[in-house]
């Protein structure tokens, strides 16, 4: 998860909310050759579809062709989370509690930085997981990424 500055956040953020969607997470990627991805996951009571993504996408670009926030070259795209949705704030690991998560910590804990186990709650600003049926504890702050494990 590259996550994206707080400015770029906030400024669709405001974009998407006020269009009526809830906006799950913006991912920032710097790319040599082609230029900058900014990526935004959006989500609704109502589920998400192409249409959907079309109008937030027209809006955010419109945003951001004004502010002009990004230097260079950059290519947006919008996104429903999916099954696998990201998870890029503390709330989400509140919110999905009881679900089964992969992480990927940006340095190892004791190490191991791939986990792969049910939320099981947040303590602060700890994540906690069941892995193979231990209790572990995560520093938010360390995670690189993280997703849900879709259970089919």
């Amino acid at each position: 998860m590259h996550k994206a500055p707080a400015h770029l956040r906030e400024l669709v953020g405001s974009a998407v909310e006020a269009l009526g969607y809830e906006l799950v997470g913006v991912e920032f990627l710097s790319r040599p050759k082609s230029g900058h991805l900014l990526r935004i996951y959006i989500d609704s009571e109502q589920g998400v579809g192409l249409a959907d993504c079309e109008k937030v996408s027209h809006q955010v670009g419109a945003v951001l062709d004004v502010e002009d926030p990004i230097k260079g070259d950059y290519s947006l795209e919008v996104s429903s989370p999916g099954l696998d949705r990201p998870l890029f704030e503390v709330a989400h690991f509140k919110r999905f509690s009881g679900q089964m998560a992969r992480v990927r910590l940006h340095s190892a804990i004791e190490g191991r930085s791939n986990y792969r186990g049910l939320i099981s709650g947040v303590d602060g600003e700890d994540i906690l997981l069941q892995v193979e049926g231990e209790p572990v504890r995560l520093p938010f702050a360390q995670i690189a990424s993280a997703r849900l494990v879709p259970e089919f």
